[in-house]
């Protein structure tokens, strides 16, 4: 790498080749051009744009936000939580039956939000890039 100054002030690093790594190689490959790379700025990748950072966002927006994109998954959690709740409070009142109902109930909430977030994920995935 060599340091050349720019007429504005600033320095360029230029890549710089070495021909005895490729002499005894026995390699024929073109030099690499030298490109000027400008240390306070990012370098320019060829094929590559990069993105603007994402804004912060707090719980609540993040929050509001996956909920947009897949709602059946808080969804499905709220109602293992309700059903979970409820078998034990009917266990403890000594509602056996009930109890079992509730937590079968408990099991086909569960398994519904996992079928929630594996059908999110894969519409995410083929969701075409922006």
């Amino acid at each position: 790498m060599v340091l050349r100054p720019l007429s504005s002030g600033r320095f360029a690093v230029m890549a710089a080749t070495t021909n005895s790594v490729e002499q005894v190689a026995g390699a024929k490959s073109a030099p690499s051009p030298n490109v000027p790379l400008e240390l306070g700025q990012p370098p320019v990748i060829e094929g590559f744009a990069p993105r603007s950072r994402a804004r912060d966002e707090g719980f609540m927006d993040k929050f509001a936000r996956k909920t947009k994109e897949n709602p059946f998954v808080p969804l499905g959690c709220l109602a293992t939580a309700a059903t979970l709740t409820y078998g034990l409070i009917s266990f403890k009142q000594g509602k056996t039956r009930q109890s079992q109902l509730l937590m079968r109930g408990r099991i086909f909430a569960q398994g519904f939000t996992v079928v929630a977030i594996v059908v999110g994920v894969a519409a995410a995935a083929l969701k075409p890039k922006q």
